[in-house]
């Protein structure tokens, strides 16, 4: 039972849609105005750097703090790292298909992130790089994000974690690349719009 409250109150958790509240309290429905995106870079791009980078920690900790909660909750037991990796997909899959909103969400970046944080520091610090030379030289930020999440489970792999880390890092970067099938299409016929483009 403790096994599932944790992973359903990770997900409910998850769902909560902080980019469109930070969007709110500034006067504006991020869903209606640039990428019409719940998420980080939409605010952002709304609203400046002081709001987006609110969204961001959010969004971010959503991911990582029911997961550390869960790690608290389950201690040593038999199956604990099973439930704690689970409650970080589940937050995910929240932020993704938030039940507050019809399941419409956002495309799980920065809740992903929060995710690869509590599995692994190192693996992140690495993808950070790997992101910012990739917006650096291309201008997309889609293009960072689906690079970076994408190799943090060959990371994983290199830094010698468990196979159901590795595994869990796997499904999280398939569902950020799933919902990243609009900008993926984008990126390959050259309509992606670029930070580079001046406005």
């Amino acid at each position: 039972m403790l096994s599932i409250f944790l992973v359903t109150a990770s997900y409910l958790v998850g769902a909560v849609p902080f980019g469109l509240l930070v969007g709110k309290i500034a006067g504006v429905d991020v869903r209606n105005a640039g990428s019409k995106n719940i998420g980080a870079t939409n605010v952002n791009r709304l609203l400046g750097k002081k709001f987006g980078s609110i969204t961001l920690l959010c969004d971010c900790l959503k991911g990582y703090l029911p997961m550390l909660v869960a790690s608290w909750a389950v201690g040593d037991s038999a199956g604990g790292s099973v439930v704690v990796l689970g409650c970080g997909v589940s937050a995910v899959v929240g932020h993704m298909f938030p039940i507050y909103l019809g399941f419409d969400g956002g495309k799980g970046v920065a809740t992903g992130l929060g995710v690869f944080l509590f599995l692994s520091p190192s693996a992140i610090l690495i993808s950070l790089v790997v992101f910012v030379v990739t917006v650096a030289i291309s201008g997309f930020v889609s293009a960072g994000s689906l690079l970076a999440s994408g190799l943090i489970p060959l990371w994983l792999f290199f830094l010698d974690a468990t196979p159901a880390t590795v595994t869990t890092a796997a499904i999280v970067a398939g569902l950020i690349w799933v919902k990243h099938h609009e900008n993926i299409g984008r990126l390959l016929k050259g309509q992606e719009k670029s930070w580079k483009t001046k406005k």
